[in-house]
């Protein structure tokens, strides 16, 4: 039976489901910026440059806090579609409430991490000026309370991408992205207070949460009846979640650090003209995420049966990315001042266009090295990335910080693209690899810091 089901679920890899799963993903992340280029105009000019560039790290806060959950929710993703692949359906209840729970422990213990740290963060680390900072210290006691919820919301999610049920993410996606930007219009007649501008933001994350288990007991029936605890899959979860919790951390610490430091080192002010043009720049993303997102329930599903099949739908699949978003990255670089001045004006334009152009370059890279992420992960060697993460941290905040005591924003955005580029090369350099060894040795592949001195 197990066989018959295998074969069943191929249909999981099939090119057209994967062309119709990406374009719900265009739409699930497109529609939110939308709805962003109009609401940050009206944010920034009502709640202030300083209190709005406050709000650009509540936001980074809980995009950040999906991603401490000891790589769980991956883990779920990559080990779900490995038992749809090999037809172990009926394993699938057990595995999924298991991960929610340790996730749901993780949650609660990063909120306590929040809370503590957040006095620091607000007194002593960010040039927050005074009149804000009793209410930016509330924000933050907030933020810390929707970790558990956004945490457990990402497993869910992954629990529907490892049946590529993209279009139930998306439907659900598109709501709770919108009201990240249209909720902290909503409080604007009332008060412009940062506490109720992130009380609304987390209370649209508990009612997306509570959305996303309803749900996946739709697409997998059998949650409602058998919530149960299996340790056996512990180990599993652990094992694959541990090297990815490195990726988690570090990553999107890289990706975020610039705007902490040049919130410590320069101004409030000064992050707002470098995160906004971030915010948009990024969307680029979208696109990346949208293809890179079902591919890697694609590839986990055909790692380990049929490593030809993920090596053409890897290839491929690059190319078409490539084809998509460099002439966009080269057309958006050079509007980039004219564009800002329309959509912010010409002072925050001359602030910010050069930055945008430098972004968009690291964003092209960041965006293309998506791909040869999930694969590298699909096929089962996570601890590859989070390797490259380690060694380039150290250098990069180093690098980052005299970028920016020497050259400001420009400086960041500078040392934000070398980075990426780096990491980039890196990746595809291990992906290539990774394709030709037998699956039987890819436990041997050399380690990063061997190949990085070898070359």
């Amino acid at each position: 039976m197990s066989e018959t089901s295998a074969i069943a679920n191929l249909h999981l890899t099939r090119g057209r489901l994967l062309a119709r799963n990406t374009i719900w993903n265009l739409i699930g992340n497109g529609a939110p910026l939308i709805v962003a280029v109009f609401s940050i105009p009206i944010l920034i000019r009502v709640l202030g440059k300083d209190r709005f560039g406050v709000l650009t790290l509540a936001w980074a806060l809980i995009g950040y806090a999906g991603l401490i959950d000891l790589g769980l929710g991956r883990a779920l993703t990559q080990l779900v579609a490995k038992k749809l692949g090999a037809g172990e359906e009926n394993e699938v209840p057990a595995l999924v409430w298991t991960s929610l729970l340790l996730m749901l422990a993780l949650g609660v213990a990063g909120a306590a991490i929040i809370a503590v740290i957040s006095p620091f963060l607000v007194h002593s680390t960010l040039k927050i000026p005074e009149a804000l900072q009793s209410e930016s210290l509330h924000s933050f006691y907030l933020l810390g309370l929707s970790v558990p919820v956004v945490i457990s919301a990402a497993g869910l999610r992954g629990l529907l991408e490892a049946h590529q049920r993209f279009d139930l993410v998306s439907l659900l996606r598109i709501p709770i992205g919108v009201f990240t930007f249209v909720g902290p219009l909503l409080v604007l007649p009332f008060s412009h207070s940062l506490v109720p501008v992130v009380g609304i933001l987390v209370a649209g994350r508990l009612a997306g949460c509570l959305a996303h288990l309803l749900v996946c007991f739709h697409v997998v029936p059998e949650l409602r009846h058998r919530v149960a605890w299996e340790g056996s899959s512990v180990g599993p979860l652990l094992r694959f979640g541990g090297w990815t919790t490195v990726t988690n951390i570090v990553g999107p610490m890289m990706l975020y650090m610039d705007r902490f430091v040049i919130g410590a080192l320069v101004s409030a002010t000064a992050v707002a003209y470098y995160a906004t043009p971030y915010e948009l720049v990024t969307k680029l993303f979208i696109v990346s995420g949208a293809i890179s997102g079902v591919m890697f329930p694609a590839f986990s599903l055909t790692g380990a049966t049929d490593r030809h099949r993920s090596g053409k739908l890897y290839r491929r699949t690059l190319a078409y990315m490539i084809a998509v978003l460099l002439p966009v990255t080269v057309l958006l670089m050079l509007g980039a001042r004219a564009g800002l001045s329309l959509w912010l004006g010409s002072d925050f334009a001359n602030h910010s266009y050069r930055v945008a152009q430098l972004l968009l370059v690291g964003t092209f890279a960041l965006a293309l090295e998506s791909l040869p992420f999930v694969l590298i992960q699909g096929l089962g060697r996570p601890d590859i990335p989070a390797k490259i993460n380690l060694l380039e941290i150290p250098v990069y905040a180093t690098g980052l910080y005299w970028a920016i005591q020497r050259y400001g924003v420009t400086g960041a955005a500078t040392a934000w693209v070398l980075r990426a580029t780096v990491d980039a090369l890196l990746l595809l350099y291990f992906a290539r690899r990774l394709q030709r060894v037998p699956s039987a040795e890819r436990s041997h592949v050399p380690s990063v810091s061997t190949v990085i001195v070898d070359r």
